[in-house]
């Protein structure tokens, strides 16, 4: 994230008991920086009087200027209650000078007590502070609006939160033919009548509450815009912080980019300290030799202002911009209610590339809660032309048949590798009483693509008593050894063999830990490997899937890259998730909010995964194998210095057995 600086000023406007329409709080503060000095507009709140026939602290508008943007004088009061539709307060200005005139935008209060009917965007516009018309706005309940200091192909355009006080509120654009749109019932009537087709999709959790914070920001990559991200708003311990995105020039719907966590919280006393404590509110931001100015409200108390290198956020912003794309024929399996074996799920596709074809293997689930595998196969890699109507695989050893009614069992999250003339097949064995373990099988080339399902007989060969999965195999020998990745606890394991015949009851895989969860990161409670690696020529590329401490945490993916002679040094890691749940069919379902891969096929450049959805269903996403090696060799350039790699003379780590699990409450 980029290093934010709290200024030294801090807070810089404040209340002032000697005026009286801001003797409670001065706060939530939006600058407009000039030629030769910077406005800053703030909500202030007054001691409380009588107003309306009601006992109250009225909120006003206050006005103050500054040389430097840190140090305020001159304050006073600018925008006071005048209508009916804004007599019971104005609250949280939102300012852009556009076209040689000031558009401050504002909360609108009518009615007391507070009710979302009576919760409105008001506007005050004119080409002078002193001669200020103004209009009520919104129809609807709305706050947090913001013009653009820029036409959007040729139109005005804003920014505004709607259903703030009916949620979930709603960050959304409208689109102006002149200014009067602006404050005409009718437009607003016919806008919030579509307001799904208007919507940025920033929220990424329904007990979260987002709204707008700054004015957008034209940058040569995208609107910049800074925004209020209130974690666990309605259950939970809120946590109010500030993050960013970056929107499309032409049509700011489209997100390029965004942070996937704040880069400011409250930590300073006076940000935690107030007449609503552990807040921090953005309002406003402006550009100035590469420093980005951030002005927010701390605690609902005080303005202040915090500063980072626009350079660096806008890197940040660049990594999170890459991403899998989803086809838009997912899902592309579904559970199938007409056979039994496969009516409850099927999901958490293998994929290999063989003879002009993508031939699928998917975990497939019963009623019973039995997992087999599954076959599809497409030409294209996307469309599904063929699915068979039985398993292509089923338990047959003892350490994955059911040893009791009404658990699961079977055989899960098939991971296939070729290497030769032959498939090998490492999967989840699981008999509902012992902790899940790796086996091994494989196939000919040949008989998979006949359909002929001829496999070797399954060998286990994770140690016993150890939850041992998440297996791939690399697709060729390395250094004269074949090379095997899997997740023992909560990180990633490498380990080599001589021959992959030799398991047969003795020999174990175990070796060493490769990656670790990163404290602080999205991947900080476990991860594990996705796909088997791929080669191209800057490394074995490994997608993993990661999931964090956080309570609202879920299953993504991330990629990492590692030394084509050496697989034990990481090169690199995506600092932020490549794939997350966001389609229904990924938030709901038999485990929901999970996106986890199993297979993966480079065609022309292109990267297909496949992934299972929700533990129900089958989905496929792609990214150019160009972008996501850029993005990971760039990171490689970027670091300063890497954790040296486990030498071939390191000791081999020996995983401690664990007491057999009579029930997992989870597949993964």
């Amino acid at each position: 994230m980029p290093l934010v600086k709290r200024s030294k000023n801090n807070p810089i406007v404040w209340p002032n008991r000697e005026n009286r329409w801001e003797a409670e709080a001065a706060f939530n503060g939006c600058a407009i920086r000039g030629a030769s000095h910077v406005d800053l507009f703030y909500r202030a709140e007054s001691a409380p009087e009588r107003v309306n026939d009601v006992e109250m602290r009225i909120s006003t508008i206050g006005h103050a200027v500054s040389t430097d943007g840190a140090r305020f004088t001159g304050r006073e009061q600018l925008i006071v209650p005048q209508h009916d539709w804004e007599r019971f307060g104005c609250e949280d200005p939102r300012a852009t000078f556009f076209e040689g005139r000031y558009y401050i935008f504002y909360t609108a209060l009518s009615r007391y007590p507070f009710v979302p009917e009576g919760i409105k965007v008001g506007l005050a516009v004119g080409k002078d502070l002193n001669c200020l018309e103004k209009y009520e706005v919104t129809t609807f309940n709305a706050k947090a609006m913001a013009l653009f200091p820029g036409r959007v192909k040729g139109k005005m355009a804003a920014l505004l939160t709607a259903n703030t006080d009916r949620p979930p509120s709603r960050i959304s654009l409208a689109l102006f033919d002149n200014e009067k749109d602006i404050w005409t019932p009718a437009f607003w009537d016919e806008w919030y009548s579509e307001l799904d087709a208007h919507v940025v999709p920033l929220q990424r959790n329904e007990n979260d509450h987002i709204e707008l914070g700054a004015p957008p920001i034209r940058t040569d990559r995208g609107w910049l815009i800074i925004y209020s991200y209130i974690r666990n708003y309605f259950h939970g311990t809120r946590i109010f912080g500030i993050e960013a995105a970056l929107l499309d020039l032409d049509d700011p719907r489209k997100i390029i980019s965004r942070t996937d966590r704040p880069f400011m919280v409250p930590t300073e006393e006076y940000e935690l300290y107030g007449r609503v404590p552990n807040i921090v509110f953005p309002t406003g931001a402006f550009v100035k030799n590469d420093v980005l100015n951030i002005y927010y409200g701390a605690a609902d108390t005080t303005c202040c202002l915090a500063t980072c290198k626009l350079s660096d956020l806008m890197d940040e912003l660049d990594a999170t911009a890459v991403k899998l794309g989803r086809v838009k024929e997912n899902p592309v399996i579904e559970p199938d209610r007409s056979h039994g074996w496969e009516a409850k799920g099927a999901f958490n596709p293998g994929a290999i590339f063989v003879k002009g074809k993508t031939h699928i293997f998917y975990r497939a689930l019963s009623d019973d809660d039995t997992s087999t595998i599954g076959y599809a196969s497409s030409i294209d890699g996307k469309h599904i032309d063929e699915r068979l109507a039985e398993p292509a695989y089923v338990a047959r050893e003892a350490f994955e048949m059911k040893k009791q009614p009404g658990v699961g069992s079977g055989c899960e999250d098939p991971r296939l590798t070729i290497i030769d003339d032959r498939v090998y097949m490492c999967y989840t064995a699981y008999n509902g009483v012992d902790v899940p373990r790796i086996a091994l099988t494989s196939i000919s080339i040949d008989d998979l693509v006949a359909h002929k399902w001829d496999w070797s007989r399954p060998v286990l060969i994770s140690p016993p008593g150890i939850d041992d999965k998440d297996a791939g195999i690399f697709p060729r020998k390395i250094n004269g050894k074949y090379a095997i990745l899997h997740r023992i606890g909560h990180s990633i394991w490498l380990d080599y063999v001589n021959d992959l015949g030799e398991f047969q009851g003795e020999k174990w895989v175990e070796g060493r830990v490769l990656m670790e969860p990163r404290d602080g990161m999205w991947d900080s409670r476990k991860i594990g490997i996705g796909p088997p690696p791929i080669e191209t020529p800057d490394g074995w590329l490994v997608l993993y899937h990661g999931i964090s401490k956080r309570e609202d945490s879920h299953y993504h993916v991330r990629a990492a890259l590692l030394d084509l002679d050496d697989p034990s040094k990481v090169l690199a890691r995506t600092d932020y998730p490549i794939f997350e749940p966001e389609m229904p069919y990924e938030k709901n379902g038999l485990v929901p909010n999970v996106v986890f891969p199993c297979g993966a096929v480079a065609r022309k450049g292109t990267l297909y995964v496949y992934y299972g959805g929700a533990d129900k269903v089958v989905g496929i996403a792609t990214i150019k194998l160009e972008q996501l090696l850029g993005h990971l060799k760039a990171k490689l350039k970027k670091s300063p210095s890497r954790k040296k790699p486990a030498s071939s003379n390191t000791p081999r780590r020996r995983a401690a057995v664990k007491p057999k699990a009579k029930k997992r409450k989870a597949k993964k």
